[in-house]
């Protein structure tokens, strides 16, 4: 069975990616997301996503918790919307770090759960994908999974398994965002 490397954002969104590939690859999983804060909200993350690999039998690789990188990364593009440039950066220094791995460890295939999100434009993160595995010996497994009702399949599956379901992306700027919208919406209810 062919190997690969399956980046991952979280435990919600894993369950339904991980059934489907798990049909076809050897997985490994790589947990890099220096884009998740606070820090506590990261570990809270990594240990929801250690607990469900224990019990799926899968490999867990932690990356590093490079948050200042990612600050640095992105700086300038604080005040983008959600899915706007700062988005399409993050993306691409989580995969590159990931097709990094794959290539340091001979996998021969790479692969994400970010597009079983409805936030996450498959487009752009399958495009990231192929350019940086580029036609060499590593290929991006280009998929959106949450068609056919993908997303609503890995809720499920979340609310089964009983992992924590965080109510924002990751990054301080989509937490920032959600408590504006939240709170907007209270008042309005008022």
């Amino acid at each position: 069975m062919k190997k690969l490397l399956l980046h991952t954002c979280c435990a919600p969104c894993s369950p339904h990616v991980i059934e489907i590939l798990r049909k076809e690859f050897d997985l490994c999983v790589f947990f890099y997301n220096p884009n998740i804060h606070p820090l506590k909200e990261y570990q809270l993350r990594l240990g929801e996503m250690q607990r469900y690999m224990h019990t799926v039998s899968v490999e867990l690789i932690a990356g590093e918790y490079d948050a200042d990188r990612w600050f640095r990364a992105v700086a300038g593009m604080e005040h983008e919307d959600e899915g706007g440039r700062r988005c399409e950066v993050c993306y691409g220094m989580r995969l590159e770090k990931t097709v990094n791995l794959a290539r340091a460890r001979g996998f021969r295939q790479v692969a994400t759960t970010l597009t079983v999100s409805p936030h996450k434009k498959a487009t752009i993160i399958n495009r990231i994908g192929r350019e940086l595995t580029g036609s060499g010996d590593l290929t991006f497994y280009e998929a959106d999974f949450k068609k056919h009702d993908g997303f609503k399949k890995s809720c499920e599956l979340s609310k089964q398994l009983g992992f924590y379901r965080q109510n924002y992306c990751g990054c301080v700027y989509s937490k920032v965002h959600r408590d504006l919208s939240q709170r907007a919406h209270q008042e309005a209810e008022r």
